[in-house]
C-alpha cells in the first residue's frame, strides 16, 4: 500500500469524522440549546399617524408558545423574564397558545385545549404598563376558542376577536386591534375597525402574516403576526425547511406593503418536532415612532 493511499484513507476518515462531529453539534445545538434562548430584537417602527404624544411608545411581542411540559416551559419562563426586563408600555401575544396534534381526532383537540390553563398561568406574570393583549392562532382555533379565551383572559390577559381598543398615554392614543383566526373563518378586518375616526393609528393583530395583503386595503399603520416560527430550521441558501399556509409570502421580519407595516415574529415554542436551527425563538421590542415628533 502506498504512502498516498494511507495518506487518502487518513483525510477520508477525518474528513468523515469531522463531519458526525458536526452533524452531532448541529442536533445537540437545534434539540437543547437554540429552542430554550430566546433572542431578542429591537425594531423601529415609524407610523405617520402616531401622535407625537406617544413617540417612544414601547411594545413587546411574543407568539406560537405551543405549550408543552416537556419543551416549552423554559422557553415561555425565559421569554416572559426576558420581556419585563425591558419594562414595555404594552405586551401583545400573536397566538398559538396550544398545540393541535396533525391528524388529530376531536378528543385530542379537546385535550390540546387543556393545555391553555398553564400556558395562560405563565405568561400570567407579564407585566406591561398598558397590560397584555392577544389574539388567538389556528391552533387555539381548533383546539377550542373559547376555552383558550376564557383561560386567558383568567390570567388578565385580554382577547380581541374581531375587536379593537384605544391605547392612551398623556391625551394621545393610538387604536390596537386584533382579528380572530384567519384559517379558522373568524377574520372580519371591516368588523374589527368599525368605530376608529378616520385619521388615527392603528396597531392590528392577526396570527396569520400573508393576511396582511388584506389588511393592506385598510387604514391599518402597522401589522403583527406570528404563525410561521420563521421556518423553524433554515438552512444557508435554501431557507426554511417548511412554512404553514398563509406563512409563505412574509415568513419573517420586517416588509412593506403599500402604506402599511408588517412584522412576523418567529415564535417561542415549536412544533411537529421541538427542535430550531439557524432560527431562534424570538421577543421582538418594537419602538414605535411619530412623524410629528421628528
Amino acid at each position: 500500500m502506498t504512502k498516498f493511499a494511507l495518506t487518502r484513507r487518513k483525510f477520508l476518515k477525518g474528513g468523515a469524522g469531522l463531519a458526525a462531529a458536526g452533524g452531532l453539534g448541529i442536533a445537540v445545538d437545534a434539540a437543547f440549546m437554540e429552542p430554550n434562548h430566546p433572542r431578542l430584537e429591537r425594531i423601529e417602527v415609524r407610523l405617520p399617524r402616531l401622535p407625537a404624544g406617544l413617540d417612544g411608545f414601547m411594545v413587546a411581542q411574543l407568539s406560537d408558545f405551543h405549550y408543552d411540559p416537556r419543551f416549552t416551559v423554559r422557553p415561555i419562563q425565559t421569554a416572559v423574564s426576558a420581556t419585563n426586563q425591558l419594562q414595555p408600555d404594552l405586551v401583545v401575544l400573536t397566538g398559538d397558545f396550544v398545540t393541535v396534534p396533525f391528524l388529530e381526532r376531536r378528543g385530542a383537540a379537546m385535550r390540546a385545549a387543556d393545555a391553555a390553563d398553564p400556558c395562560a398561568r405563565l405568561l400570567s406574570g407579564l407585566t406591561g404598563r398598558h397590560g397584555a393583549v392577544a389574539v388567538l392562532g389556528n391552533h387555539d382555533v381548533f383546539a377550542d376558542a373559547d376555552h383558550v379565551t376564557t383561560s386567558l383572559q383568567s390570567s388578565g390577559i385580554q382577547v380581541l376577536r374581531n375587536q379593537c381598543l384605544p391605547i392612551e398615554r398623556q391625551g394621545a392614543r393610538f387604536w390596537l386591534a386584533g382579528v380572530d383566526d384567519v384559517l379558522g373563518g373568524g377574520a372580519n378586518v371591516s368588523e374589527t375597525l368599525r368605530g376608529i375616526p378616520s385619521g388615527e393609528a392603528v396597531v392590528l393583530l392577526c396570527h396569520e402574516p400573508d393576511f396582511a395583503d388584506k389588511v393592506a386595503r385598510y387604514p391599518v399603520d402597522l401589522q403583527l403576526s406570528g404563525h410561521s416560527h420563521g421556518g423553524q430550521v433554515r438552512f444557508p441558501l435554501i431557507g426554511p425547511l417548511y412554512l404553514p399556509e398563509l406563512a409563505r409570502k412574509y415568513p419573517i421580519g420586517l416588509r412593506r406593503i403599500g402604506s402599511m407595516m408588517l412584522y412576523t415574529n418567529r415564535g417561542i415554542g415549536t412544533i411537529r418536532l421541538p427542535v430550531r436551527w439557524n432560527c431562534p425563538p424570538e421577543v421582538t421590542f418594537f419602538t414605535l415612532r411619530s412623524a410629528a415628533a421628528r
